[in-house]
Formats: C-alpha cells, sequence, structure tokens
C-alpha cells in the first residue's frame, strides 16, 4: 500500500472535502464533473497508480483522449456513495473507505460471475463443486468481501441489504461476457431462462431431494467491483418473535422454501451431487467414436432436465398449483419422460406403450413398477385431453385435489426416472432403451438394471432411499 500512498491520500482529501457538498448522488457527480481541485488531485493519482494499458476498465474516452472515468471512480468503486454518506453526516470510516479505493484502482479486473439464489435452507460452510459452478453458502463476512466498500455495510439502509442473504445458498459461475449492473436481471438479455441456462448445476440438487427447489433470483457479481443485488429481488417472509418484555415485533427473512439439508448429511450430499455431476459430464461429453449418438443422448438429457426444472420453476407447493398451469406442468413431466425413453425405433403409434413399460423397467420390485405404469398412464390421458383441446368440465374440490396429487406423484417419477437414466445410461451406446425393453420381457435379464441401481443407491444415496430400493 506504501506505493500507493498519493493515491489514499488524494481519496482522503476528497474525502474530507465531502462534508461540504449537497447529498444527492447527481450533485455529487455535477462537482466531479466540475472539475475541482480535490476530484482532478485524485484523477491524476489514479492515472499515476493505475494506467490504463494496465487497468483499461477504470477509462473512458473524452473527446478524443483516455481520462479516468469518473462513472467507475465514483459509481463502481462505491467511492461516491461514501461520499454521499459523508455528505448527510453519517459516519464513515474514512481510512478503511480509501484503502478499498486504492485496493479497487490498483487490483486486477475480476472476473463477472452468475450467482442463482436457491430457495433452501443449506448448513453454513457449504462448499460443493458442482463442474463449473459451485454451490456455496457465503456468511456476511464473505459477502462483505464482495462488495467494493465493505467499510459501508449497514450505513446504507435497504439499498444492500447483504444481511438478507447471509448464509443463503446460491450457486455461482464464471461468465466473463456478463455486463454487471444493479438492475433486475431475470429478462434482462435474450436467451434461456436462468434455471434452463443452468440446469447442469441445479440437476444433481433436484435429483438429491423430493421437495421442491427453485431460483428465486439471479445476479451478476463482480468480487470487489459491483455487486447486482437489489433487496426487491429476494423472496422474503415476516416473521414475529417476543422480546423480553412480552412485546410482539416482526422482522423480515429470507424465504427458504422446503428444501433443507441439515449439517449432517452435508457430507452425503456433496458425494452425490459430485457422483451426478459426473455422470451428466459423462453424458454430455461421451466416450463414442459416433458423434451423432452423442449428440443425440446429450440433447436428450438436456430436453428432459429444463422440462424438469420448467416444471419445478412453476410449483411453489405441490398443493397449490395453479390450476390454468397444471396441464402445462403435465406436458413438461410427459416431454421430459418421453425424451429420455424414447427410441429412435419406436413407431409412432406405440409410444406411449414403450413409455410405459420402460418407466416401469426401472423400478426393482412389481409392485413399484405396477404404480409406475398407472402413473405414466395417468399423465398420457391427461396430456391427450389437454394437447387436443377437449372442454374440461368443472371439477369439484375432491376432484381438483385428486389431480394436483396425480400431479405430484408425476413429478416425483420424472425425477426418479431421470435419476435412474444416469445412473444405468452407458457412455458409449445410443440410448438405454434396449436394454429396459428386454428388463421388461426377460426376468433373467433384470440384473443389468436392479445390480447398477442397487449399488449405486448403496454407495451414493440421496436424501432419502427409495421405497422399491429399500423393500428389495
Amino acid at each position: 500500500m506504501s506505493k500507493h500512498l498519493p493515491l489514499r491520500e488524494a481519496v482522503l482529501s476528497w474525502l474530507e472535502h465531502a462534508r461540504g457538498l449537497p447529498p444527492t448522488p447527481q450533485a455529487i457527480t455535477d462537482v466531479a464533473l466540475a472539475a475541482l481541485p480535490q476530484w482532478e488531485t485524485l484523477e491524476y493519482a489514479v492515472a499515476a497508480a493505475a494506467p490504463r494499458d494496465e487497468h483499461p476498465d477504470l477509462y473512458g474516452k473524452v473527446e478524443g483522449d483516455w481520462v479516468p472515468s469518473f462513472s467507475a471512480l465514483l459509481g463502481e468503486s462505491g467511492l461516491g456513495e461514501a461520499t454521499r454518506l459523508i455528505a448527510q453526516g453519517a459516519d464513515v470510516p474514512l481510512a478503511e473507505v480509501a484503502d478499498s479505493f486504492v485496493t479497487f484502482c490498483t487490483g486486477p479486473a475480476p472476473v463477472p460471475e452468475r450467482w442463482l439464489l436457491l430457495d433452501a435452507d443449506l448448513p453454513r460452510g457449504t462448499r460443493i463443486p458442482l463442474g463449473r459452478y459451485t454451490l456455496q453458502t457465503f456468511t456476511l463476512d464473505e459477502l462483505r468481501e464482495t462488495v467494493p466498500m465493505p467499510g459501508l455495510h449497514g450505513l446504507q439502509p435497504r439499498s444492500l441489504d447483504l444481511d438478507l442473504i447471509a448464509d443463503a445458498p446460491f450457486l455461482h459461475v464464471p461468465d466473463p461476457g456478463l455486463k454487471v449492473t444493479r438492475r433486475p436481471t431475470w429478462f434482462d438479455i435474450p436467451g434461456p431462462r436462468a434455471e434452463a441456462q443452468h440446469w447442469q448445476a441445479l440437476l444433481p440438487l433436484v435429483l438429491w431431494d423430493s421437495e421442491l427447489l427453485r431460483v428465486n433470483s439471479a445476479f451478476a457479481v463482480a468480487r470487489g467491483r459491483r455487486f447486482g443485488l437489489h433487496p426487491q429481488n429476494v423472496p422474503t417472509t415476516i416473521k414475529i418473535s417476543e422480546d423480553p418484555q412480552g412485546h410482539e415485533q416482526e422482522f423480515e427473512v429470507r424465504d427458504t422454501g422446503d428444501f433443507y439439508v441439515p449439517a449432517s448429511h452435508l457430507t452425503a450430499l456433496t458425494g452425490f451431487c459430485t457422483a451426478i455431476s459426473s455422470k451428466i459430464d459423462a453424458v454430455m461429453a461421451g466416450a463414442s467414436h459416433q458423434q451423432r449418438i452423442v449428440n443425440r443422448r446429450a440433447g436428450r438429457l438436456k430436453r428432459a432436465a429444463r422440462h424438469l426444472l420448467a416444471a419445478y420453476q412453476r410449483t411453489h407447493t405441490d398443493d397449490t398449483v395453479w390450476e390454468v398451469e397444471a396441464d402445462d406442468l403435465h406436458l413438461d413431466y410427459v416431454i421430459a419422460l418421453e425424451a429420455l425413453l424414447i427410441s429412435p425405433n419406436d413407431e409412432r403409434g406405440g409410444i406411449a406403450s414403450n413409455i410405459r413399460s420402460r418407466a416401469s423397467a426401472l423400478f426393482l420390485t412389481p409392485e413399484h413398477q405396477k404404480e409406475a405404469r398407472k402413473i405414466v398412464q395417468g399423465a398420457y390421458s391427461a396430456r391427450s385431453t389437454y394437447v387436443h383441446g377437449d372442454v374440461i368440465k368443472n371439477q369439484t374440490e375432491q376432484e381438483e385435489q385428486k389431480k394436483l396429487e396425480e400431479l405430484r406423484a408425476l413429478r416425483l417419477l420424472t425425477r426418479q426416472i431421470i435419476l435412474r437414466w444416469l445412473v444405468l445410461t452407458p457412455s458409449d451406446t445410443e440410448d438405454l432403451a434396449p436394454l429396459l425393453d428386454d428388463a421388461a420381457q426377460c426376468t433373467s435379464c433384470r440384473h443389468r438394471i436392479d445390480q447398477p441401481l442397487r449399488d449405486f443407491f448403496t454407495t451414493t444415496p440421496p436424501s432419502s432411499l427409495p421405497a422399491d430400493i429399500t423393500a428389495t
């Protein structure tokens, strides 16, 4: 820091001058643009400590000349917010702000990242690699290190509420081309939605537990530069507690949903996610020299996962599915099943029958095979009614409840089939259909299905063992 002492002193001089400035962002920007001596001294110090050839992200062109960008120096660095707070009379730690600004200017530019906030409750200290992604719960101190001016934490009411997301689970992944802003990022660029774009990291978590898991928000992050968080993008709920005097107090907390992992399960979750991620990677990469086969198999998994996650994203709870969307969710699950279980050699008229047979072959006991066939049959009936545009009569409350129960059963079946397909699918064959057809017709062939599934669920169990595994 000693070699950057002139820059640090220039920052401190500017901050001292801030006590007499108008406390509005536009007024502060106007002052900087007016080229006051304190601001000019700061710009010269930045140019000397962080020349443009080493830090091009700090510069902009003005009348043909490259000069330090006031939007970067005031906005991205957090210096403008510190200036505003000082102008308002807040007790800002000047030395810490100055040190943070020096680090911002002289440190390497960070690689932008995409952060997905999940509606889940995971143990503190969770850090699980998922291919290019990492599933992580950040402590408050760790979150503070991601923002440009950690010393301002707590001085900005509701503008950057890090307490709200402390210990929250994030999937984060480097995204070098990402533009980091503070505006909502859900539909910020053309392309697939977050749950579809990042399916390879989300799928292992969905397969771990039967509880619903969704992406609550997507943020753009450049650590130490910009954190695209706005509290409005974090779903919250109100809780009530009593103070020592017995008075009720309301406080806002992040909505965690029903997906909960106790600390005692963290090791198992890590092992399961690692194993499933490896299987996903193997399917997407393949070990076959027949590129057509590799692409087809990878495309099927991608399609199935995206439709499963799309259905999850629109299901808040199994009991509160919007009636107008229930049929769409049926379609998503059926498409996911077809993507994995249809064979290129199937005749068009026998698709539904083949899906029923192959889905049931993935289960180990006659009882559960029969149940799988029943669920698939019901799903195809609902699909035909919806797709063909048949008029559905008004249903009683009991009929609506039965429909939701059937939809939940289909969700759980689809999840199990994707998991078992991943366990059984080899990397050098076209698809799993011939093996499942053999198992459905030949009892002696069942070991080729049953044994790999038993081995997987024994060595790498999810949060709870499937009923057909425990029954054998």
